[in-house]
């Protein structure tokens, strides 16, 4: 993920999606696969446990990823674009058309800042 704000930030991390936009989890994992941070949320919470940080709370996942990363994320639309849902986000735009080769790409194109999103799936 790249999130050209002031600063721009790049973010780059195996990890694993669980549960639905309701109620989940996603892990990241570091370069040599440990795990480097845990977010889970469910209904009017969400958690986020990072290595060697103190958690930190929030009333819904999207607050919190967005206080991570500093840009709004769609989470919820997330697990439909790695579903093959072309779910409509305003101002994103996501290219599914290379899921079956396991890449998904994701672009926020406005409001500032501008985000990309590229996603490698494993192929078992």
């Amino acid at each position: 993920m790249q999130v050209r704000g002031e600063p721009p930030q790049s973010f780059s991390a195996a990890f694993s999606l669980a549960g639905s936009p309701d109620q989940g989890e996603l892990t990241l994992f570091t370069p040599i696969g440990s795990t480097a941070a845990v977010l889970s949320w469910s209904p009017g919470a969400a958690l986020l446990r990072a290595q060697g940080q103190p958690p930190q709370k929030a009333a819904s996942v999207d607050v919190l990823v967005e206080r991570a990363t500093g840009a709004p994320f769609p989470v919820a639309a997330l697990f439909d674009w790695l579903d093959g849902r072309a779910t409509a986000v305003a101002g994103w735009l996501a290219d599914i058309s290379q899921l079956p080769q396991g890449r998904l790409t994701a672009s926020r194109l406005g409001p500032p800042p501008t985000i990309e999103l590229r996603v490698v799936l494993e192929q078992p």
